[in-house]
């Protein structure tokens, strides 16, 4: 079901994305750690549209798990979130942009059969602020420091291993634009 949800949101921002000459199509890396417990990495793709605040208003998806961090290799819980997110970015045409985002998704532990009776799903809403450094290639690099709404406190039914901080980082290309 995951795969499904990925590849039908990756379709829909390409297919938006399509015969737009000044719009923003961001894919990349998202490296992501709770603080106090795992890290978890995955994909990122944000599109801004030419038309609706061009470069500033970008609406995204993320995928990111523990599979591809700490629980590569090891036994660590694997989970994996899925997050739609809504951004704003200041100081247009500047190198250095200062930005803010809010994000809703889900998140699903895999906890090994001893601990099956725990909660185990979650939905996520979050938000996160932070800072991207845009190169003068399609090259962008953001680092963001942000607080899960929706976080495990051993008695309110949400997965004990969803924390409330996080920090971030995401390294993407615009692939509608050719470096100079």
């Amino acid at each position: 079901m995951l795969n499904h949800i990925f590849l039908s949101a990756v379709l829909t921002v390409i297919t938006c994305a399509a015969n737009a000459q000044s719009s923003v199509l961001d894919v990349g890396a998202r490296l992501q750690k709770d603080i106090g417990l795992y890290n978890e990495n995955g994909i990122a793709v944000s599109y801004s549209n030419k038309n609706h605040a061009p470069d500033r208003l970008y609406f995204g998806f993320s995928y990111f798990t523990s599979r591809l961090g700490t629980a590569l290799n090891s036994n660590a819980i694997k989970q994996d979130n899925i997050l739609l997110s809504s951004a704003y970015y200041f100081r247009h045409n500047h190198t250095i942009r200062p930005f803010t985002r809010l994000n809703a998704g889900y998140f699903v532990s895999d906890y090994p059969a001893l601990f099956s009776i725990l909660p185990h799903r979650s939905l996520l809403l979050s938000t996160d602020e932070g800072v991207s450094f845009e190169t003068h290639t399609p090259l962008k690099i953001a680092a963001s420091l942000g607080y899960n709404f929706i976080y495990g406190q051993g008695n309110n039914n949400v997965p004990g291993t969803l924390y409330p901080l996080f920090y971030q980082l995401s390294l993407s290309w615009n692939i509608l634009k050719h470096g100079k």
